[in-house]
């Protein structure tokens, strides 16, 4: 597995940049560079499941391993989603199951870096390479509205 970074210069505040990652509406916006009408089910509580899902049922469940308001978002990904039933762990999934999806909001001045590193094995390092700048860039347009 690789760890990939990102990172995304936004003039906007923490709070600003925060609520548009993470709000439903805007989270569906930005994610669309991923998997068109993707989506997320969650209270978005540290230590809370969440399901990344696309309207046929498919995705990943995942738990918050860690949150700080404006500042922090981990994920773990644990495993997928078909038919919107979380599956038992196969022999694939093994090979990511455990992934980190970690956001980090650093203020500068009246910036916001943000800053992304994601777990990815080999077959989607192309795609996220491709996927996450496009997706971040929605987040910085939406943002500096």
């Amino acid at each position: 597995m690789e760890t990939l970074q990102f990172k995304i210069r936004i003039k906007a505040s923490s709070a600003k940049v925060w609520s548009v990652l993470w709000d439903d509406k805007t989270y569906r916006e930005w994610t669309g560079a991923f998997c068109e009408s993707s989506y997320a089910v969650s209270d978005w509580n540290e230590g809370d499941k969440i399901h990344f899902l696309s309207l046929n049922g498919e995705g990943m469940n995942s738990v918050i391993e860690k949150k700080v308001p404006n500042e922090y978002m981990a994920f773990k990904h644990i495993g997928e989603i078909k038919d919107f039933k979380e599956l038992p762990l196969d022999e694939e999934t093994k090979k990511w199951s455990g992934a980190m999806e970690i956001y980090r909001l650093t203020p500068d001045d009246e910036f916001i870096d943000l800053i992304v590193h994601v777990d990815v094995v080999e077959k989607y390092v192309d795609y996220f390479k491709e996927a996450f700048p496009k997706g971040l860039e929605t987040v910085k347009e939406i943002s500096e509205k």
